[in-house]
């Protein structure tokens, strides 16, 4: 092996010489981008924010299926959340009583959520759930790239293979690693950004006699050569530094939260103009096998501080996002290598599973549920069955988000995935809709296939008026056909002949109006 392959196989190291907030930075060096690269790259200054939870999470405590209160508390008594202190977000399922900055956030039409999602026969290994996650492999199938990384090397087909001057990363992780994820196909497209003392004296040769002089072998000498690159590369961090001192924090993030401190410094990047499209950023301590909950509150515990870190933080995350007038440019996806089994152990805790619920946040989210709540009277060997696959998620946030085209797309995932309206299309036209006498309607199931209901608020004794809208504004059906209503009754509507796509709903009753959004897939 010589040096250009083994390092293209490698993410070179270079120690950032400055701290940020009180967190010392490292940053692996990137390579030189023709002119034609640097003009692709300026073509988009959208970025995807991808935040790991790492262990497993458990779904149904995430969110709980309120429609199926009574078997779900019988599935796991000893940890289940009181359904009074759900946090509700329609009449099927609610979010744990800690995540107040998500329902926030959903409330607020910024936040998409999508059930049941995994992948056909999951793996239950942490290790190789987490490269299936990583990579958008099948299950029998083992790829040495990943799904980011394969994004970016399509994008920059011409990433060159040594060292120089291009000014920005390309991804940026929050780690001492970084993750498969962003492998191409030949060589690694992100750089790392972490705290360890022992790695910022071995990026700068500066070990105090911890490290001895290399081997007089191959492998000796291709340590020596990378230990020189380390030490002579410095490009990025002028540019990261350049970055995070044009933009200062708008908000106060909470405190002795890792993901926040994390997430604090990816808003000062975004916010100072890197040209980074992917940040991925980590919150640990997920394997709840035991002490889940607390003994004698179970709206308490390591979960429950796990999720109001999570939820803090990206709420925080986001104000800050707009505060500095960069909160239409980021959208993020959190996601987790699988949940846990539906019966609860006799720790207070759960085992590996299969299918979880995963969030979608931003200003230009599709703020809806999709899928239901998953079926406790339907399992599969006492997992949760899946719903959607975790590749249409990529698929689509890569084609709606990114605007990659159909071939690359394939290129990208290997496969052609079905799209999830996850993104809100641009000609949507809202400002019919922003009335402030207006009351947002909640519809479910969401995305609907044949029928879809929805809680009504009714203004006076009259039949109310319901128009179904194209994403463009225009009239597409006006509903004749419906139960004849009583104050907040729920009003079911079908769908059948409606064709596919996004719309939205007008519901005139009165003085009272209501608006929501619905996606239809057939």
């Amino acid at each position: 092996m010589d040096r250009r392959n083994f390092l293209k196989g490698m993410a070179p190291i270079v120690a950032l010489p400055f701290i940020l907030d009180g967190m010392k930075l490292s940053a692996l060096a990137g390579n030189k981008f023709n002119s034609e690269l640097i003009q692709a790259f300026n073509q988009t200054d959208k970025v995807l924010v991808l935040i790991q939870l790492n262990g497993g999470n458990d779904g149904l405590n995430t969110v709980i299926p309120i429609d199926q209160y009574s078997l779900y508390q019988s599935l796991r008594s000893n940890i289940a959340i009181d359904e009074n202190v759900v946090l509700k977000l329609n009449e099927a399922m609610g979010l744990h009583p800690s995540m107040t900055g998500f329902k926030t956030l959903f409330d607020s039409g910024k936040m998409a959520l999508i059930n049941g999602v995994s992948y056909p026969n999951p793996n239950l290994s942490h290790f190789r759930a987490t490269d299936i996650w990583m990579t958008g492999s099948d299950y029998n199938q083992y790829l040495r790239s990943g799904i980011t990384g394969r994004y970016l090397d399509n994008q920059f087909p011409d990433y060159p293979d040594i060292l120089s001057d291009f000014k920005d990363p390309l991804a940026i992780q929050m780690s001492a690693t970084v993750s498969l994820s962003f492998q191409g196909p030949t060589q690694m497209m992100a750089i790392a950004i972490q705290d360890p003392e022992t790695f910022y004296q071995l990026v700068n040769g500066t070990s105090s006699g911890t490290f001895d002089a290399p081997p007089d072998t191959r492998f000796g000498k291709q340590l020596d050569y990378i230990r020189q690159v380390q030490v002579s590369s410095q490009q990025y961090s002028s540019q990261i530094k350049t970055a995070a001192d044009k933009a200062k924090n708008q908000i106060t993030y909470p405190t002795s939260n890792k993901l926040a401190d994390q997430l604090k410094i990816v808003a000062r990047l975004i916010a100072g103009g890197l040209q980074t499209r992917i940040y991925m950023v980590n919150l640990g301590g997920f394997d709840t096998h035991s002490s889940q909950t607390g003994a004698t509150d179970t709206s308490k515990g390591n979960h429950a501080n796990l999720l109001g870190a999570l939820s803090d933080a990206v709420k925080s995350f986001m104000d800050d996002l707009k505060a500095l007038g960069a909160e239409d440019r980021v959208i993020g996806m959190t996601f987790s290598e699988f949940g846990r089994r539906v019966a609860s152990n006799a720790s207070l805790g759960t085992d590996h599973g299969t299918s979880l619920p995963v969030f979608v946040f931003g200003s230009k989210v599709n703020p809806v549920i999709f899928g239901n709540s998953p079926n406790l009277s339907d399992l599969d060997k006492g997992n949760l069955k899946m719903q959607f696959d975790f590749r249409q998620l990529y698929s689509s946030i890569l084609r709606q988000w990114f605007a990659l085209d159909n071939q690359s797309l394939n290129d990208v995932m290997l496969k052609d995935y079905k799209q999830i309206p996850i993104i809100l299309s641009p000609n949507m036209v809202d400002e019919q809709f922003n009335n402030s006498q207006t009351n947002k309607i909640i519809c479910y199931p969401n995305p609907a296939d044949t029928y879809t209901a929805f809680g009504l608020h009714t203004g006076s004794d009259s039949v109310p008026q319901i128009l179904l809208y194209s994403e463009n504004g225009n009239l597409v059906k006006e509903f004749s056909n419906f139960n004849s209503p009583s104050d907040n009754s729920e009003i079911r509507l079908n769908l059948s002949s409606v064709p596919s796509g996004s719309y939205m709903l007008k519901v005139l009753n009165g003085s009272t109006v209501q608006t929501g959004r619905i996606n239809i897939i057939h």
